[in-house]
């Protein structure tokens, strides 16, 4: 765990100076857009390397391999949509990003399955005390509940300007 702790810290110091690569003359033309185009001139600084022209990707920018495409915190990203996406999963190699398919009954099961098992969630995204009362809601029926539950706007109004 040492070596990738070291390994996103190298990764990060690349990434701090990776250059931006710009098409070449992007900057002139506004027809000609920023996104990188190799250079293909005859007489072009770029496609030769020369210093005055702009910087191309090449192989010495890449990340270390064991880190490569993994999130920021060191785990590896995982989009799940049903509790079978689970099986083979380990909580310390795994981060957890729940599919936005899901709606916010099976989500909170979800984030509830997650916490118990020690994995990461990436996209959880909402505190506990709106968890908490998402949870509230996902337990009451519709039709159980009375008008004073309900939110008038004047209470609305005051909930916002107290922010």
């Amino acid at each position: 765990m040492t070596q990738d702790k070291r390994l996103m810290e190298l990764r990060n110091k690349i990434n701090k100076k990776r250059p931006s690569f710009r098409r070449v003359e992007s900057w002139r033309y506004k027809r000609v857009s920023d996104s990188w185009r190799k250079a293909r001139g005859i007489d072009s600084n770029t496609r030769t390397k020369k210093k005055s022209g702009v910087k191309s990707p090449t192989i010495g920018y890449r990340n270390p391999k064991k880190v490569r495409g993994l999130h920021p915190s060191g785990y590896e990203e995982v989009r799940v949509t049903t509790i079978q996406d689970f099986n083979n999963l380990n909580k310390n190699h795994h981060a957890i990003k729940i599919s936005s398919k899901l709606g916010s009954k099976k989500r909170i099961a979800f984030i509830d399955y997650c916490q118990k098992r020690g994995f990461k969630i990436l996209n959880l995204g909402i505190s506990q005390k709106e968890l908490e009362r998402l949870e509230t809601i996902a337990e009451t029926p519709l039709s159980g509940m009375e008008d004073e539950e309900f939110l008038d706007m004047d209470e609305l109004e005051d909930a916002l300007e107290g922010k």
